[in-house]
């Protein structure tokens, strides 16, 4: 696995939403909320098979229902296509979690 060009990782991050490069490190973060901890964790299961699968694995933590990660690989020594697929496999499972807030309208 090789870690991403600059104009991959460009490309890349304008494709994932909410999705934020990692102060000092060569990886991206997202906190994902969700309503409650029975959902957070059931999503966190399902992201663990996923990772298990791709063999490679997210550094997150979890408190009630929030659920913070980052995405980096180890191996390539920063950001790769497999990070860039965790992030799109864990945004479609969260659904509404992952998405910022929308501002009431007036």
């Amino acid at each position: 696995m090789q870690k991403l060009d600059k104009a991959a990782r460009a490309q890349a991050m304008n494709a994932l939403t909410g999705w934020k490069k990692t102060r000092g490190r060569d990886a991206i973060h997202k906190t994902f909320i969700f309503a409650d901890f029975n959902q957070a964790f059931a999503w966190m299961a399902r992201v663990a098979m996923m990772a298990e699968k791709l063999d490679h694995h997210p550094e997150w933590s979890n408190v009630y229902k929030t659920v913070e990660v980052t995405l980096t690989t180890h191996d390539a020594g920063g950001l790769s296509d497999l990070d860039v697929k965790m992030a799109r496999f864990m945004d479609k499972t969260a659904g509404a979690a992952g998405r910022p807030k929308q501002r009431a309208k007036s």
